[in-house]
């Protein structure tokens, strides 16, 4: 997690706006990264499960035709998914290295130690940072190098905040590096709905989580149950905004920033997941300094992954 004063600031921010939300960085702590991970299992959640599928297609291939070296993932979570792309730069490359970039340290360095076993050969160098600001990648990595930001995390950023973070991946490539993405397509809002309210409940605790961690973090005094999940396609957006719904008038305390009045029905937004189409993307990139190279797209046309110089 960031520093407390840094958080605090960013949470007096969200909470004061028409539209009260909170950054969605603040979900991973420990147990905010293991939901994630179990919400990736969820039969609804199709988003993991086509990339995946993408990613055993494209990976063996891509990986000794690139002659990928080192791998920077933004964002890495479990690296499940992850583990494609390392298998096959073990099989391939000379010193293959693996360079996990996430906030949520107790998370990335246990992760790291599961991967150090899988793999022998890999080194892995984990980085606790915030991938929304500058890229600071450790020294003397190997090239060619790729920067993944995979999961359709990109989504989650508001335009401004996206172009941000792909200027700073822009900045970040050397001559011989590539920047591989996720995206998550447009598509029927059924099946979008559906992968945000899962039957088994897992997104609804793992957006509750965020009122845990500013309980524990900041002192703040949230009613947990006083909430309730609720996620929804926002059509003329392109994109799921999550938001945790207050079920009766409610004042929050929070150290050092005040109280909060919220009102019966009113919501605190706390995750944006914007998709996307080809266009969109081909965009985006133009506009951080970035090419498209290559648009892999899964069956059904679920998810697509591009890769960029």
């Amino acid at each position: 997690m960031p520093d407390n004063d840094v958080m605090r600031a960013e949470v007096a921010t969200g909470l004061s706006r028409p539209q009260k939300e909170l950054l969605p960085k603040y979900f991973y702590d420990e147990r905010g990264s293991r939901l994630f991970a179990e919400i990736t299992r969820q039969p609804e959640y199709y988003p993991t499960r086509a990339e995946r599928t993408l990613l055993r297609r494209f990976a063996p291939a891509w990986v000794p035709d690139v002659g990928l070296q080192a791998l920077l993932e933004l964002g890495a979570g479990n690296a499940d998914k992850t583990r494609i792309i390392l298998d096959a730069m073990v099989a391939h490359a000379e010193d293959p290295v693996y360079v996990p970039i996430d906030i949520s340290g107790d998370f990335l360095h246990d992760m790291a130690r599961r991967l150090r076993q899988e793999y022998p050969r890999l080194r892995v160098r984990p980085v606790v940072a915030d991938i929304t600001a500058e890229i600071h990648p450790p020294d003397h990595l190997p090239e060619p190098g790729a920067y993944a930001l995979l999961g359709s995390t990109i989504g989650n950023f508001k335009a401004h905040k996206a172009m941000e973070l792909l200027r700073h991946v822009a900045d970040a490539l050397r001559p011989s590096d590539l920047f591989l993405a996720g995206f998550d397509l447009k598509k029927d809002r059924e099946v979008l709905e559906a992968a945000y309210n899962d039957a088994a409940g897992i997104t609804a605790a793992f957006n509750l989580n965020i009122l845990d961690v500013l309980n524990r973090e900041l002192g703040a005094d949230f009613d947990v149950d006083g909430f309730r999940h609720h996620a929804f396609y926002n059509e003329e957006e392109a994109r799921i905004e999550m938001h945790l719904v207050s079920r009766r008038d409610q004042t929050v305390r929070i150290p050092g920033v005040g109280a909060i009045e919220i009102r019966r029905d009113e919501s605190i937004r706390t995750e944006l997941s914007h998709k996307y189409d080809r266009a969109a993307v081909e965009e985006l990139f133009e506009e951080a300094g970035l090419r498209l190279d290559r648009w892999e797209v899964s069956d059904h046309g679920l998810f697509a992954l591009a890769t960029a110089s």
